[in-house]
């Protein structure tokens, strides 16, 4: 279904002062403009990304995502021919993932306190970057231990992008979607965390830090 379709949508093109800083885009999953500061976790994102660089990693059927991934934390979200899964170990180094930067975790603890998810502690973050075109399909995050409890916190950086969200359990039904932006952190839990959510073809742009990319920062419980 084209962005153009979409039913129930909730679209932001402008972003003037006005903004509400807090948005429930469907319940459970909230929207908080501006949460983090790139200037602030750039050092900390470039010295994971040196140490676990992106990678391509490809669906159990064999096909390449249209993404770049890597991780940090205790255990990192890994794709391939055996399944999805969390690893221990980069497999691409044999190397324990990099530790989650104290910065990043703290930003992230912060957003899901805001919403209502006091005590939030991911022990991974699984780091997408998406260049114009690239997307990322309807899905469900359940490869975690606890799929009720822990919420889902997306941090996002460079272009925008456009974020769309099925309510809990239903692959198909009403869609809502936000533009998420620069510095933007999306949470999901509560009836949104087994929601099926999406991104759209990431527009052409260029970030004045990133270039020509969107990163997004997905923190879990994983176990």
């Amino acid at each position: 279904m084209d962005d153009a379709t979409l039913p129930l949508g909730i679209d932001d093109p402008t972003h003037g002062e006005n903004e509400p800083a807090r948005t429930e885009v469907s319940p459970g999953a909230t929207l908080l403009r501006g949460f983090a500061a790139t200037e602030a976790l750039l050092a900390d994102l470039r010295a994971v990304l040196d140490a676990a660089p992106l990678r391509t990693m490809h669906v159990p059927s064999g096909a390449p995502m249209s993404v770049t991934m890597t991780n940090c934390g205790a255990v990192g979200w890994v794709s391939d021919r055996r399944g999805y899964r969390y690893e221990p170990l980069d497999p691409a180094t044999g190397k324990p993932w990099p530790a989650i930067p104290e910065a990043l975790r703290a930003v992230a603890a912060d957003a899901a306190a805001a919403v209502g998810f006091a005590d939030f502690a991911p022990d991974a973050c699984l780091i997408n970057r998406y260049e114009p075109g690239a997307r990322m399909g309807f899905h469900q995050d359940r490869d975690e231990a606890d799929l009720v409890n822990p919420p889902l916190v997306t941090l996002s950086f460079g272009l925008p992008a456009r974020f769309a969200v099925r309510p809990e359990g239903r692959a198909k039904g009403p869609i809502f979607t936000v533009t998420v932006r620069d510095g933007d952190a999306f949470v999901m839990g509560g009836p949104a965390r087994l929601a099926y959510h999406a991104i759209r073809p990431v527009p052409r742009g260029e970030h004045p830090v990133w270039g020509a990319a969107r990163l997004s920062l997905t923190f879990r419980r994983a176990r």
